[in-house]
């Protein structure tokens, strides 16, 4: 169990935990704004509590053991009677309440549960305990809710501080004459050439402590453009063009394309 927040009902210090994404309260904490000696195994023998956490397990538990249920509701009330939390979780499959050890050991239930529990305290002490732990998911939400805000403005920020940057290792540069001179073994460095400006090997070279390939670390507007231009390809070999011939007619439609996307504002929107 892990993320242990507190709340205050009536003076008392309640842990409110965070367990498998689920939020329990602690009934242990809440025992202490009990007047004279009450203990969590005289509300569980009860037949009421017996089959509220019956019904509640039936509606949010899928593996809850109805058959060790109906044998535990048809001893409750008796006097001899006795059941721990952990024996109802153990022999039910339950997940309402949780008796746990360590840091934060105790007996914990899910708020429903909790708030149900909150009666045998007091109705006083239940209102209280409902409005102090929505005031925490409030306090919780809002938060969330700025937290998203800050990372959605420092995110703009830092688009605009880079744009400039990006636009320039972006846009490709202009084949040289030593690019047009060499033979491309593959049409696919043909195109890293045209848009990346170097072929596989190169950037494996370059890049020699990276797994993958030169596409692998491509952006959107790079993937958008290569898939482009693998289209043309394919009619430039059509029309008879040689391989210097389009290796300059694709390297152009790259350039004029990125140029495009990088001030694009629907692009700017999918990032």
């Amino acid at each position: 169990m892990a993320m242990n927040r507190k709340i205050w009902v009536e003076g008392n210090e309640i842990s409110v935990i965070l367990d498998s994404n689920q939020e329990y309260i602690s009934l242990t904490d809440m025992l202490k704004a009990k007047d004279g000696d009450f203990f969590i195994a005289d509300w569980l023998r009860n037949r009421n509590t017996i089959e509220y956490l019956g019904i509640w397990e039936s509606i949010y538990n899928p593996d809850f053991n109805y058959g060790e249920f109906a044998i535990i509701k048809g001893q409750a009330g008796l006097n001899s009677y006795k059941l721990s939390v952990k024996e109802w979780v153990q022999q039910t499959n339950a997940i309402g309440l949780k008796a746990s050890a360590g840091r934060y050991g105790g007996t914990y239930a899910h708020p429903d549960i909790a708030f149900e529990f909150g009666m045998w305290i007091s109705p006083q002490f239940k209102i209280y305990l409902v409005k102090e732990f929505q005031r925490l998911k409030s306090d919780e939400n809002n938060r969330l809710k700025l937290d998203w805000n800050l990372q959605r403005t420092l995110s703009k920020v830092n688009y605009q501080i880079h744009t400039d940057a990006i636009k320039e290792n972006l846009i490709p540069q202009e084949i040289t004459g030593q690019h047009m001179a060499y033979v491309y073994a593959t049409e696919a460095d043909l195109l890293n050439v045209a848009l990346f400006g170097i072929t596989a090997k190169e950037w494996r070279d370059i890049n020699f402590d990276k797994s993958g390939n030169i596409r692998d670390y491509a952006t959107l507007e790079q993937l958008v453009v290569l898939s482009n231009i693998e289209s043309i390809k394919a009619l430039l070999i059509q029309q008879g063009l040689s391989q210097t011939e389009r290796l300059l007619q694709l390297n152009k439609v790259a350039i004029s394309q990125m140029r495009s996307l990088v001030e694009s504002k629907a692009m700017k929107k999918l990032k």
